[in-house]
């Protein structure tokens, strides 16, 4: 008697999904870029520039980072409704480069809306599309952010290699007398008996940072034509990529 199996990969049958597979292919072509949260309102891109000092009249020393606009600054690239797309959205545009660095089908989708080669586009999601904004337009710090505004500073943060649980997560480390064996050691990881494995989500040493983080709430210093400087450290070093929008909540 003969049986049909289906092979499988990364845990998933694969043998019946042809139409999936097929869809998945036509796509991959595609530009697709999708909006990671809900935002108050449509943010722009910089680079970081790196750390300062301001000094107040009374002589107050504040340290505040600078984030840059390079020549060209943002553009709306475009602009997705419920109606067209399912969601409120707008794309925006960063960083001008020659054509040659960019792809085929980020060319089409730039030229098709009237836009320079913008080396990163990303999308801000929105309740609402603001009124006057259309496809090719350039984005105003000045007009959209003012000195003693709260904004949301998002990146990748440094990478600091491989790490261990102390360093980590913050967990305790063992006594350092007493004939202990286990000084900064993992510990246990899981029971023994049943079900006699680690649980997946388990904290364990391994690679630290390098991943996006944000730092929310962070007040406006000023505000210029190429750059915006706020109070206080953003991740990642300077030269990396940063996405500024307003705070969420009250402030």
């Amino acid at each position: 008697m003969e049986r049909t199996m289906a092979r499988s990969f990364v845990g998933r049958a694969v043998g019946s999904g042809g139409a999936r597979v097929g869809a998945r292919r036509a796509q991959r072509g595609r530009l697709q870029v999708q909006a990671r949260a809900m935002e108050r309102g449509v943010g722009l891109m910089g680079t970081k520039a790196g750390m300062t000092s301001v000094f107040s009249e009374d002589g107050k020393m504040t340290p505040v980072t600078v984030i840059g606009l390079k020549d060209g600054g943002c553009y709306v690239t475009q602009i997705k409704t419920k109606e067209t797309d399912g969601y409120n959205a707008v794309q925006v545009g960063y960083d001008v480069k020659r054509e040659t660095l960019l792809t085929k089908p980020e060319l089409g989708h730039l030229k098709k809306n009237d836009c320079p080669p913008l080396r990163h586009l990303t999308e801000f999601k929105l309740e609402s599309i603001p009124e006057g904004l259309e496809v090719g337009s350039e984005l105003d710090p000045t007009e959209m952010f003012s000195v003693g505004d709260k904004v949301d500073v998002a990146g990748r943060s440094v990478g600091k290699g491989f790490a261990g649980g102390i360093k980590r997560h913050g967990f305790s480390r063992g006594l350092m007398s007493h004939g202990s064996k286990s000084h900064r050691e993992h510990g246990t990881t899981g029971p023994g008996s049943t079900p006699s494995r680690v649980y997946p989500g388990t904290k364990h040493p391994g690679q630290m940072g390098d991943k996006r983080a944000k730092v929310k709430k962070l007040e406006v210093m000023q505000v210029e034509k190429d750059m915006i400087v706020v109070k206080g450290s953003i991740p990642g070093k300077p030269g990396n990529m940063m996405t500024i929008t307003k705070a969420k909540g009250k402030w």
